[in-house]
C-alpha cells in the first residue's frame, strides 16, 4: 500500500478529481436508470400497460452498462492509490502514515483540497483537520 503524505495526495487529486466527478454524475444515472426499471417492472405486473418486451430488457441493458463504467472508474481511481467511500457523495481517502500508523487523507468532492484526515477506525465522523502532527 502506498502512503501519501498531503502534498502528495492533493498533487493527485488533479488526475483523480475529474474521475470523481465522473463516478458521481454516473452513480447518479446509475440510480436514475434502477427507477425507470423498477416503474416499468410495477406498470408491467399492474396490467402491463402495453410495454414491449424490448423496453424492460434495454432498461436492463443501461443499467449493467452503467454499472461497467462505474466499476471501472472505481478501479482507475484506486489505480491512483486513493480508497472510494461513497460513490454517491464522491468521498475518497489516501492513506498516510503518522507517527508509524496508518491514517487517511480524506477529500470529498467539492473541497478544494485535502484539508482533513481521520484514523482508519474513526471514518468520516472522525475527521480532523490537518496537520497530520497535531495533537490526538
Amino acid at each position: 500500500m502506498r502512503h501519501f503524505t498531503p502534498e502528495e495526495a492533493n498533487a493527485e487529486l488533479a488526475e483523480v478529481r475529474p474521475l470523481v466527478e465522473q463516478m458521481v454524475d454516473l452513480r447518479r444515472a446509475h440510480a436514475e436508470a434502477q427507477e425507470r426499471q423498477e416503474e416499468l417492472e410495477g406498470r408491467i405486473r399492474g396490467n402491463g400497460g402495453g410495454i414491449p418486451p424490448a423496453t424492460l430488457a434495454d432498461a436492463a441493458a443501461e443499467i449493467e452498462r452503467l454499472e461497467r463504467e462505474l466499476s471501472g472508474l472505481v478501479d482507475e481511481i484506486v489505480e491512483h492509490g486513493a480508497e472510494v467511500k461513497d460513490i454517491d457523495e464522491g468521498l475518497i481517502d489516501f492513506p498516510a502514515l503518522r507517527r508509524g500508523e496508518t491514517v487517511l487523507l480524506c477529500w470529498k468532492l467539492g473541497e478544494d483540497e485535502i484539508r482533513y484526515w481521520h484514523r482508519v477506525e474513526d471514518g468520516f465522523a472522525g475527521r480532523r483537520p490537518l496537520p497530520l502532527e497535531g495533537d490526538d
